[in-house]
C-alpha cells in the first residue's frame, strides 16, 4: 500500500508505516491538527494531499478555519486528547463527490513518558448516504438525520438485530440496505419479505419455501426467503402485521436457525443477520397480546428511531431536490426559494413518499423548469376533506371514466414501465416500493 508522509521531524517510518494495516481510509495526525500521512485508501476515497504545505484536518475536512468544535460541531480529536481514549463521530466531509457522511474513529497514540502525541483517524464512509443532493439515496444533515445514521453506522458491523422504527414513509427500507452495505455481510444478500397482508399459510410458504405437491398449485419445490438470505441478511419489513399464529414459527427460526419447508420433514439452517421494520407500537401490541412479548425481545435488540419530515424540516430542500433528480426522467427541474420554504411549512403525514408525490405533480403541472410557490401549493392535497383544484379535477375524471383503484394503480404502473422502458429496478424506486412488491402488481394486472 502507497504510504505518503511529511517532512515532520519527529514523524519516524515505523509509526508511518502502521497506516498499511488498516483496510480503511486513515490519516496519521498531529496533535496540534497537522495531517503527516495519507494511506491509499484514503487517496482513491477522497483524494491527493498537498503536503509540500502544512495541511490541518479541519481544512481538509470540512474546509474550516478552526477545529471543529470552534466551529459548532463535535472533534473527535480534541474529545480524544480530553479523555485519552478513542473517540468516534459522525461527521459530514467535503469529498470530490461532494459531501458525504463519514463514521470518524480517533485512536490516540502516546509516547514513553504518556504524552498524546500523535493521532490515527480512521474514516468510514457511511453506504448510501450524502449531505448532499447527489445520488445517495440517504440525503440529510439534520440533527435528527445524523443521529439515525450514526447508530446505522455504529450497528453496521455489530451482527445483531436491528428494529427500524418510524413513520410510513420515513425510508426504512434504504436504512436496511444501509446497515447491510456497512456489514460483513454485504456480498451476500439482502433478502426482503413485506409482511403486510400476508395470510398465515402464505407468510409461511414465502419464508421457509414449499415443495412440489405440499398444497394445491405447488407444481414446483420453490426455496424460501429464509434460505436465500443464508449468509446475508433479511429484512421483514412492517413486522407488526406478521398474524400472530404465525409468530412462534418465526421466532422458532430465530432461537435456532432451522425451519422446515411446508410439505417437508427435512430440517434446514440459515445463517442471517435480521433487520425488522415497523410503523406501529410494539410495545403497545404487546400490552394488547397482539404481539409475543418473546418475539419481541428478540428482535428488539438495536432500535433505530427514522425521524419523520416533521422532526428534519431543514433537510426538505436537500430533499426535493435528490427527489426532483430521480422522478424528472432526465429533464432538469429546480424549486424557487419559496416553494421550498411552501415545502419545509407542509405536514408530511406520508413523509417522503408523500414528498415525491408531490413533486411529481409539480412536474406536470409547471410550465418552465423553475416549479413556483404557487404550483406547490397547488400539488398539496388536504385529508380534512378540502382538495385543491387539481385533485378535484383528477376525482371528476376518474369518476366519470368509472375507473376503480386497481385499474387506476394498474394504468398508472403500466405508464411507467413504457416511460422507463420496463426498467423494474428504476420504477420499483419510484413507487417506494421493492422490486419483489412490483412484480407481484405486475403479476395482478
Amino acid at each position: 500500500m502507497q504510504l505518503i508522509a511529511s517532512d515532520h521531524p519527529s514523524l519516524n517510518s515505523p509509526m508511518a508505516a502502521m497506516l498499511d494495516g488498516y483496510d480503511c481510509p486513515a490519516i496519521l495526525v498531529s496533535a496540534d491538527y497537522e495531517i503527516l500521512a495519507t494511506n491509499s485508501r484514503y487517496q482513491d476515497s477522497f483524494g491527493d494531499i498537498d503536503f509540500s504545505r502544512t495541511n490541518r484536518c479541519f481544512q481538509i475536512s470540512h474546509g474550516y478555519s478552526v477545529p471543529c468544535d470552534q466551529a459548532g460541531e463535535d472533534c473527535p480529536l480534541g474529545a480524544a486528547k480530553k479523555s485519552g481514549h478513542k473517540e468516534r463521530v459522525l461527521h459530514i466531509h467535503q469529498t470530490p463527490r461532494g459531501k458525504e457522511h463519514v463514521d470518524v474513529e480517533m485512536l490516540p497514540i502516546h509516547n514513553s513518558e504518556g504524552e498524546l502525541i500523535y493521532f490515527v483517524e480512521l474514516l468510514h464512509p457511511v453506504p448510501l448516504a450524502s449531505g448532499h443532493f447527489n445520488d445517495k439515496e440517504l440525503v440529510g444533515e439534520s440533527p435528527a438525520f445524523n443521529k439515525m445514521l450514526e447508530h446505522i453506522a455504529r450497528v453496521g458491523k455489530a451482527d445483531i438485530s436491528v428494529l427500524l422504527l418510524g413513520e410510513s414513509g420515513t425510508g426504512k427500507e434504504l436504512a436496511a440496505r444501509a446497515i447491510h452495505e456497512a456489514s460483513g455481510r454485504k456480498d451476500k444478500a439482502l433478502v426482503t419479505l413485506e409482511c403486510t397482508g400476508l395470510t398465515d399459510s402464505l407468510f409461511e410458504s414465502e419464508l421457509f419455501g414449499h415443495i412440489k405437491g405440499a398444497f394445491t398449485g405447488a407444481t414446483s419445490n420453490k426455496k424460501g426467503l429464509a434460505e436465500l438470505a443464508d449468509g446475508g441478511t433479511l429484512f421483514l419489513d412492517e413486522i407488526g402485521d406478521v398474524p400472530l399464529q404465525t409468530q412462534v414459527k418465526l421466532l422458532r427460526l430465530l432461537e435456532t436457525g432451522t425451519f422446515r419447508q411446508v410439505g417437508s420433514a427435512e430440517v434446514k439452517r440459515s445463517d442471517f443477520r435480521l433487520i425488522c421494520a415497523t410503523h406501529r407500537n410494539l410495545s403497545q401490541m404487546v400490552d394488547a397480546s397482539e404481539f409475543r412479548d418473546d418475539l419481541f425481545y428478540r428482535i428488539n435488540v438495536f432500535p433505530i428511531h427514522l425521524p419523520s419530515l416533521g422532526e428534519r424540516t431543514q433537510d426538505i430542500p436537500l430533499l426535493a431536490r435528490a427527489l426532483l433528480k430521480r422522478v424528472a426522467g432526465g429533464k432538469k427541474f429546480s424549486l424557487t426559494p419559496a416553494a421550498e420554504e411552501t415545502l419545509k411549512e407542509h405536514h408530511f403525514k406520508g413523509n417522503i413518499r408523500e414528498l415525491r408525490n408531490i413533486l411529481s405533480r409539480a412536474i406536470v403541472l409547471s410550465d418552465t423548469d423553475k416549479i413556483q410557490e404557487d404550483t406547490i401549493r397547488d400539488c398539496f392535497f388536504d385529508r380534512a376533506g378540502e382538495n385543491s383544484d387539481l385533485v378535484k379535477q383528477d376525482i371528476a375524471r376518474q369518476v366519470e371514466a368509472e375507473m376503480d383503484l386497481k385499474t387506476l394503480e394498474r394504468n398508472y404502473i403500466s405508464g411507467l414501465m413504457k416511460q422507463h422502458n420496463d426498467n423494474k429496478e428504476k420504477v420499483a424506486a419510484i413507487l417506494d416500493i421493492s422490486v419483489r412488491s412490483l412484480y407481484r402488481k405486475l403479476n395482478e394486472t
